[in-house]
């Protein structure tokens, strides 16, 4: 049994948590949050603890946010986007109980304290913006981060959030790298 209650925006997304692990859910109903359901997830807040596991895509990001500014200290699961999609939907209803336990081993908790030891010069030094193939390293070290896909901007924010240090982003970007470069030299192998 989950201790904290897991906010999903809607009843498919309860029962594909309740396939994977014994928890409590707040559904938000999708993206019109009401003052009743913020209330509920500021009791279990309270009372419990939350943890925000909304889809991987626009819709769920501005959920995300919205309640994480109103229920502050929430923690947060993150699904990959490949890990949430059947037959072209996406939603966390489409994750195997596999991938929302691993969502839910990495979870990640909001830290008042928006500073990191990170800049805009070290996600630039790392590919992670300006350059072609930024995108799809952000896409990879964000999950190696467990903090989920985002921007370059949003990724310096997300850093500082969860207080991801320089040893901890350098150490997924190392594991990034030789992972590349294994694949690349599997490819050139067969």
């Amino acid at each position: 049994m989950i201790r904290e209650v897991i906010v999903v925006e809607g009843k498919d997304d309860t029962v594909a948590i309740q396939r994977a692990v014994e928890a409590d859910t707040i559904e938000t109903g999708g993206s019109a949050l009401n003052d009743m359901t913020i209330r509920r997830i500021a009791l279990a807040q309270e009372r419990r603890g939350v943890i925000i596991f909304t889809d991987p895509d626009h819709a769920g990001e501005r959920i995300r946010k919205l309640i994480a500014a109103q229920v502050p200290g929430c923690k947060h699961a993150f699904l990959p986007r490949h890990e949430a999609i059947a037959k072209g939907d996406l939603g966390v209803e489409n994750a195997s109980p596999e991938a929302v336990r691993r969502a839910l081993q990495q979870i990640r908790t909001e830290m008042p304290a928006l500073h990191t030891e990170l800049t805009w010069t070290d996600l630039v030094e790392a590919g992670l913006t300006t350059f072609a193939g930024s995108a799809e390293r952000r896409r990879q070290l964000g999950e190696r981060l467990g903090i989920g896909y985002c921007n370059a901007k949003q990724m310096l924010k997300r850093c500082a959030m969860f207080q991801i240090g320089r040893e901890e982003f350098e150490q997924a970007l190392h594991e990034l790298e030789e992972s590349n470069l294994t694949a690349q030299q599997q490819q050139k192998g067969t």
